[in-house]
């Protein structure tokens, strides 16, 4: 089987760049134990009923930048509310970027996550669209490990579990005038979470909005800024009220081609094996996993075409049996089907299809350590 050449996109080449190890890398954010850490009860009750995004650990990571001094005040210190001015550039202008990143207990014990070098690369392309500072990458990798190692008993046992990562800066400088912010806050804090499909590898049903947009030519589509999700929260309620689980966006100028949903890159699966996915337009983010899927699928020798995909040619290849599968995919869900496509002119559907299944198995095979993985993705925390 022909292995079809993967081309790293600039995001992949940075992400490929050597990085030290863990244990060379930790220190860098010293302690500060939590007095007041959750009791045993309130820690079994979190851990008993795993959920997403719900409940935190014990800890968060934190480094400010003051322009004229750059990062500073690096530690892990107790999980709290933050002393917050309500003059804080981020309330009034939305100057903030995240990421989003599990770490794994593996079978052994050990803790490891998945392709960070990628998420430090996307922060800091995120942040110099957003006018942010960008940070040294090994900062980025160090707030994840010394984070991890000092509440690496939030990180849960068993398949489809995780400790979910959330770093994330924004401007704190308490001024309302519209600039650049120079003083900004780092963060990482970290929520357990469970499996996310918990009643079987389940699909969901996508409304396909019209006259709404997630971001445009020329703004901040590419990075991974809280405004961009905000914006596709109305549509999401819109979607919600007729019974969807998520909107697909459409192109900004003529509403014909596929973008994104409001979380998550989407895969179309054709009944000769080719896989094609929307292209890199300079609108949608660049999802971590999509790139995995990209790299990994081609390497095992699938086709994949990066490309507009108009939605009406979908919609006629779905009902004509040329289109098989769709999956959508992120670090949430890591892979999820789409087995319902609707908007007002148009209701198709699908299976939960065998390419997506196993292209689920293998990444989160990989993840938890069940599978080999030849990419060198995983990076151990602790």
């Amino acid at each position: 089987m022909a292995i079809q050449e993967h081309v790293p996109t600039h995001l992949e080449s940075l992400a490929a760049q050597p990085i030290g190890s863990g244990d060379e890398l930790a220190g860098r954010f010293p302690l500060t134990v939590n007095p007041n850490p959750a009791s045993q009860a309130e820690y079994d009750a979190v851990m008993n009923d795993l959920t997403f995004g719900c409940q935190f650990t014990d800890h968060m990571a934190h480094m400010r930048w003051i322009k004229g001094e750059g990062w500073t005040d690096r530690g892990v210190i107790p999980y709290g509310p933050l002393d917050l001015t309500p003059g804080a550039a981020v309330l009034h202008y939305s100057q903030s970027v995240f990421e989003g990143i599990k770490a794994y207990r593996h079978d052994d014990g050990s803790i490891w996550t998945f392709r960070p070098t990628f998420n430090a690369a996307r922060i800091n392309h995120s942040a110099r669209r957003l006018a942010l500072p960008e940070m040294d990458r090994e900062d980025f990798v160090a707030s994840l490990v010394d984070y991890v190692r000092a509440d690496s008993k939030w990180v849960p046992e068993g398949d489809g579990t995780s400790l979910y990562l959330r770093p994330f800066m924004f401007a704190s400088e308490a001024f309302v005038g519209v600039h650049a912010a120079q003083v900004v806050d780092y963060y990482v804090i970290g929520s357990p979470s469970g499996p996310y499909f918990k009643s079987g590898f389940t699909g969901v049903a996508i409304w396909v909005v019209k006259g709404y947009h997630r971001a445009g030519p020329g703004g901040t589509g590419t990075a991974k800024a809280g405004g961009n999700y905000a914006a596709s929260l109305m549509p999401q309620e819109v979607a919600a009220e007729k019974g969807f689980s998520q909107v697909c966006f459409l192109d900004t100028y003529e509403e014909k081609y596929l973008e994104e949903l409001g979380g998550m890159n989407m895969f179309i699966v054709m009944a000769d094996g080719t896989i094609r996915t929307p292209e890199l337009s300079g609108v949608i983010l660049e999802g971590g996993t999509r790139s995995a899927i990209c790299r990994m699928l081609r390497e095992q020798g699938t086709e994949v075409r990066e490309e507009k995909i108009a939605l009406d040619e979908l919609v006629a290849g779905i009902r004509s049996g040329v289109v098989s599968e769709i999956f959508a995919c992120g670090t949430a869900a890591v892979v999820t089907p789409i087995t319902r496509l609707t908007n007002d002119d148009f209701d198709v559907e699908l299976p939960v299809g065998e390419k997506t299944k196993a292209i689920h198995a293998e990444l989160t095979g990989i993840q938890m350590g069940h599978r080999p993985d030849p990419y060198n993705w995983l990076y151990r925390l602790a």
